[in-house]
């Protein structure tokens, strides 16, 4: 009855009979998003702005996704002549929902009357990707936006069964793929579609954005290179290459694009926030934190740049930034990823000040958000971890492999201690420090794709059959792919934490390889990921419960690596390195073969490039401080302990010398 409702208040709405669609829509549910989009609608069109923007607040305040209602925004805040506030408007907007022609076009008048030439420019091939795009394929958009992703697959697969070589079908089924995480899936079609038509540039950015999810870093940067090649007047190309740039350890590069973006685009955030980025890297502090700050300037909102300069962890904020971020947190037409970073920051900037009770309550509110996004299942996960165990259980024939010895694996939980191990092991003469290296990830994407089968545990089910050629050649592939990343050393690190998970595979096609298991107490661990916003891949960490459960299959499943490959995983406690740190150096470089060396000791010295969260801390001296963080916010930990159960009662940091 009530969509019947509706329809009669559209067709009312259609032939200008603006007074009696209102009267129609008091009769429906007020607190309804159609109701109130429909009603500022007809409030803009009787001439009340006032009252249009009243009721637009309230329903992007319940529904800050709603595109539509951006784009009314858009509408009210042009007629009255607000030309910048309407042209954010707008660009929320298609941002929440690209499928908003009207919204584009807005857009693109308003700056060309501005005389904004440039980014007028960039929003022409959006304009033009909707005017040729087919009707069905213009519903999978908009359905996509609303975040009925079920019916936008539907629809899109249908189309393409018609049209398998649609370009614009391919892209939005790989966007869908992407939605649902099945990244190996939405590479493979965009791959396919760059055969089909490999001078179309906005597909090849595309690609570019799939390798760099599917940590094909390499790959991504050349692709990125030949695009701003082909346009080096492209901002988007440059931008697009300078952030490969970093991403595969060239900050040379990166930072003089950044500095060519800048003088084009002087104060823009996202490029100052980058660029703190790389800085932040190669060790200047300082001046990233110049350009953090520059990037919350008054007058801007970019949240990434609050939660850089929390992510610094040396960075204190003053009492006027807090009350800013406080401030901007409330606004109703925050985006979802802005407001998630303030809290995250507010929960770091309270914690500093002491008040332990409101810094937790921000960091809930922060993952809170993330966790209602997230496709992310605990059990299957837990399905995954005890797979690896039966199929090693009964795999008898582990011959094979490519027999180098240089690798050196650094894994485990995340917040654990791994890249103070990186450090120390790096400041070695005969050791590379490199990156958390995708090269592992992408041997298991293959796997769990092979024959096209995109089943959630093709992988580790497809490790049963590789024969010895297979395993050498993986194993070699691993070797070569991280060529790049490394120096001349005789051995690198890989500090990709969760390589836990693929240790079994690891020690078939690298059977020499180290592995060093970098554990920390349980709740100091897990709390640790619950206050830190990751850039993408840890979903687990946004929920307690989560941590817990995944805690507990991480212990689980190391002791069932420990009891497959006796005497061949180093277990390094990461408090028993804060009470005895030459100690335990001694240990590791006993385990790795190496010759003790003075600079290992003093591994704060080093200059080299640190990507992770803690790369601040690992360049100070060791320090406690941070041991038991937890303890602190302990009143607020009840639902991570439950689930950690037996895990943290059996705790014993004296493990980490009965498994050396």
């Amino acid at each position: 009855m009530e969509a019947e409702q509706y329809d009669s208040v559209k067709k009312m709405i259609e032939g200008g009979d603006y007074t009696e669609a209102l009267a129609l829509l008091k009769s429906l549910p007020d607190n309804e998003s159609e109701t109130l989009y429909l009603s500022a609608v007809c409030e803009r069109r009787l001439g009340n702005k006032t009252a249009a923007l009243g009721i637009l607040d309230k329903l992007i305040g319940q529904h800050p996704k709603h595109g539509r209602a951006f784009q009314e925004r858009g509408h009210i805040l042009r007629e009255l002549g607000h030309t910048d506030a309407a042209l954010a408007a707008y660009g929320r907007a298609t941002q929440e929902n690209p499928s908003l022609h009207a919204a584009w076009r807005a857009q693109a008048e308003l700056l060309l009357n501005a005389g904004r030439m440039k980014e007028a420019s960039r929003v022409k091939p959006h304009i033009e990707r909707l005017l040729r795009m087919p009707k069905p394929l213009l519903y999978v958009l908009d359905m996509l936006s609303q975040g009925f992703v079920g019916k936008a697959e539907k629809t899109c697969r249908a189309f393409l069964v018609d049209n398998p070589r649609h370009i614009e079908g391919m892209r939005l089924l790989a966007e869908i793929a992407i939605k649902l995480n099945i990244f190996d899936e939405a590479e493979f079609i965009l791959e396919s579609a760059v055969l089909f038509d490999p001078s179309n540039t906005e597909l090849k950015t595309d690609y570019v954005g799939i390798l760099r999810k599917r940590q094909k870093l390499v790959e991504a940067r050349d692709l990125a290179l030949e695009l701003y090649r082909d346009d080096e007047r492209n901002l988007h190309m440059k931008s697009q290459y300078a952030v490969t740039s970093m991403q595969v350890g060239d900050y040379g590069t990166a930072l003089e694009l950044f500095e060519q973006l800048l003088t084009e685009m002087p104060g823009e955030p996202v490029t100052l926030t980058s660029k703190g980025h790389a800085l932040k890297t190669v060790g200047q502090t300082d001046a990233a934190i110049e350009c953090y700050r520059e990037a919350c300037r008054e007058g801007i909102i970019h949240g990434e740049a609050w939660q850089s300069l929390a992510n610094l962890k040396t960075y204190r904020f003053t009492d006027t930034e807090i009350d800013r971020m406080e401030e901007l947190s409330r606004l109703p037409t925050l985006r979802s990823f802005d407001r998630v970073y303030l809290f995250f920051a507010l929960g770091k900037a309270y914690e500093d000040r002491g008040s332990y009770d409101i810094a937790f309550q921000r960091y809930s509110d922060g993952n809170h958000i993330k966790r209602s996004e997230s496709r992310y299942i605990a059990e299957h996960m837990t399905e995954e971890f005890e797979e690896q165990k039966r199929l090693f259980a009964d795999l008898t024939d582990t011959r094979g492999g490519f027999e180098a010895s240089d690798p050196i694996f650094i894994l485990g939980m995340p917040r654990a201690g791994s890249t103070l191990l990186e450090q120390i092991l790096s400041s070695h003469s005969q050791v590379d420090g490199t990156q958390e290296l995708p090269n592992i990830l992408s041997i298991v994407h293959q796997l769990r794709s092979q024959f096209n089968k995109f089943d959630r545990l093709n992988y580790p089910r497809a490790i049963k059959d590789l024969n010895a050629s297979a395993l050498f050649e993986f194993g070699k592939a691993y070797i070569d792919g991280t060529q790049s990343y490394r120096g001349s050393s005789p051995f690198f690190i890989d500090k990709m934490p969760n390589n836990f998970r693929h240790i079994g595979l690891i020690k078939l096609i690298l059977p020499n390889a180290k592995i060093i298991d970098a554990r920390r107490h349980p709740l100091s661990c897990t709390f640790s990921c619950f206050k830190q916003l990751f850039a993408e891949g840890q979903e687990f960490s946004y929920s307690l419960s989560d941590l817990g459960t995944y805690y507990k299959d991480y212990v689980k499943l190391m002791d069932f690596w420990h009891e497959c490959f006796p005497g061949d995983i180093l277990h390094v406690q990461y408090e028993d390195v804060v009470d005895d740190l030459e100690g335990q150096i001694n240990r590791i470089l006993a385990y790795c073969n190496l010759p003790y060396e003075e600079a290992c000791l003093r591994y704060w010295e080093t200059e080299r490039a640190v990507k992770t969260p803690s790369s601040e801390q690992v360049r100070q001296p060791i320090f406690k401080s941070g041991v038991e963080n937890w303890q602190k916010f302990e009143p607020h930990l009840d639902e991570l302990k439950r689930s950690l159960g037996e895990t943290l009662f059996s705790y014993q940091p004296a493990t980490a010398q009965a498994k050396s």
